[in-house]
C-alpha cells in the first residue's frame, strides 16, 4: 500500500473513531489487553504499509491468494482421500473458482459462493470460507447461520458499523468492499446456502503448558514449524490446522484443527458461561442454553476459538457496532485476556 493512501486510510478511520487516537502512520499502537493470539499475531503488527508486499495491487482486496499458500510451480494434480477428484495448486487457490473436494458434503453452490464476480475481482465466498462454510481460523465459520442473521451482518459491514479492532486485518476491510458490492439477490442467495448447511465442529481443545513450535503467515494462519520442538504455550490459544499439508497446501475442509489452551481454561470458561461469574451475564440467556442459537442471536458453540474471541473483544472496544452491540458490550466490558481465553476455549470445545 503506498503511503499516501495508507495515510488516507488511517485519517479517515481515526476520524470516524474506529481506531485507537495512538495509531500513528508509522506504526500500529495496539490498546493494552490486544489478545494477538485472537488476531492471528505472535508478535505486535507491523505498520499497516507492509501490506505492500503481499499482494499485487495497492489495497489488501487485491490479494488473490490465500497468504501462507505456496506458488503452483509445476502444475502437477493433487489428490485426496476420499475425493475423486484432482486439482492443482493453481486451481485448488482460485479465487473465482477454488476447489470443491467433496461437493456431496453441501447442496449446489450458487455461483456468488462458488465462483464470486471475477470481471470486478470480487472474490468467491468459498476461498475463504470453503464450500462448507467452516472457515479457518483467521475469517468466521458461516454454516448453519440464520438467513435473517447472515444477511443483518452483511448489511453492517456495507455500513461501516462492523468492523475489526485490527486496522491491520485485511480480510475485514474486504468483507466490507465485498458486502457493499453484492446485489440484494446474491447476498440472499449466499445466505441460504449457508444456513442450509449444519455446522460441524473441526476444533480439538487441548489443555497445555506448551505448544509445537509455530509461524504465523501474512494471512493471520499459525502453522506447525518444521519439527519437533514446543515453545512456552503462556497465556493465549493457539489454534491451527492438525494436518499443515491438508489444510495449507489442500485446502481439504475434512482436516480439522487443533487448538492449545492454558491448563484451568475449560473449567474456568464453563463457570464463565453457564453463570458469568460474576463478570457477565450467562452465555445461554441469549444464545440459548446448549448455545446454539435462538431467534435473538446466532449459535456459537463448536465455533472458532480466534473467531469468539475477536468478536467479544470487538464488541468490547467498540469497533463492532449494529443491532446487537448494546446487549453485547455490557456483556463484554469487564472480560479480562485471560476470561476470553477461557470463554473461547470452552465454548469451541462443545457439539456444535
Amino acid at each position: 500500500m503506498k503511503r499516501g493512501i495508507l495515510a488516507a486510510v488511517l485519517a479517515a478511520c481515526a476520524a470516524a473513531g474506529t481506531i485507537h487516537p495512538a495509531a500513528q502512520a508509522g506504526f500500529l499502537a495496539l490498546m493494552p489487553g490486544f489478545p494477538l493470539w485472537a488476531y492471528g499475531y505472535k508478535t505486535p503488527p507491523a505498520a499497516p504499509e507492509d501490506w505492500s508486499g503481499r499482494c499485487p495491487g495497492e489495497t489488501p482486496r487485491d490479494c488473490d491468494r490465500p497468504g501462507g499458500m505456496p506458488a503452483d510451480t509445476t502444475g502437477t494434480k493433487l489428490s485426496l482421500a476420499g475425493s475423486d477428484r484432482t486439482f492443482t495448486v493453481a486451481e485448488i487457490t482460485s479465487p473465482y473458482n477454488p476447489a470443491d473436494w467433496f461437493p456431496g458434503d453441501h447442496p449446489p453452490m450458487p455461483d456468488i459462493v462458488g465462483r464470486g464476480k471475477a470481471a470486478t475481482r470480487f472474490r468467491a465466498c468459498a476461498i475463504c470460507h470453503y464450500p462448507t462454510g467452516s472457515g479457518l481460523m483467521q475469517n468466521a465459520p458461516v454454516a448453519g447461520l440464520p438467513v435473517d442473521y447472515f444477511l443483518r451482518q452483511l448489511a453492517e459491514f456495507a455500513n461501516g458499523k462492523r468492523k475489526s479492532a485490527d486496522i491491520n486485518k485485511a480480510n475485514a476491510w474486504e468483507m466490507a468492499a465485498m458486502a457493499r458490492n453484492l446485489t440484494p439477490d446474491e447476498a440472499r442467495q449466499a445466505a441460504a446456502y449457508y444456513s442450509s448447511i449444519p455446522f460441524r465442529q473441526w476444533n480439538r481443545v487441548v489443555e497445555s503448558e506448551t505448544v509445537p513450535a509455530f509461524t504465523a503467515t501474512i494471512n493471520n494462519l499459525f502453522l506447525k514449524a518444521e519439527g519437533d520442538e514446543t515453545e512456552p504455550l503462556g497465556r493465549r490459544l493457539v489454534e491451527m490446522p492438525e494436518d499443515t499439508y491438508q489444510s495449507n497446501m489442500l485446502r481439504n475442509p475434512r482436516s480439522g484443527m487443533v487448538v492449545y489452551a492454558p491448563v484451568g481454561s475449560l473449567k474456568a470458561g464453563e463457570a464463565l458461561v453457564k453463570t458469568g461469574a460474576g463478570k457477565t451475564q450467562a452465555c445461554g440467556v441469549c444464545h440459548g442454553p446448549d448455545l446454539r442459537g435462538t431467534a435473538l442471536a446466532p449459535p456459537i458453540a463448536g465455533r472458532q476459538p480466534g473467531y469468539l474471541a475477536r468478536q467479544m473483544y470487538d464488541f468490547q472496544t467498540g469497533s463492532r457496532g449494529g443491532d446487537m452491540a448494546s446487549l453485547m458490550k455490557p456483556a463484554a466490558e469487564k472480560l479480562t485476556g485471560d476470561d476470553l481465553i477461557a470463554i473461547a476455549a470452552y465454548v469451541a470445545s462443545l457439539q456444535p
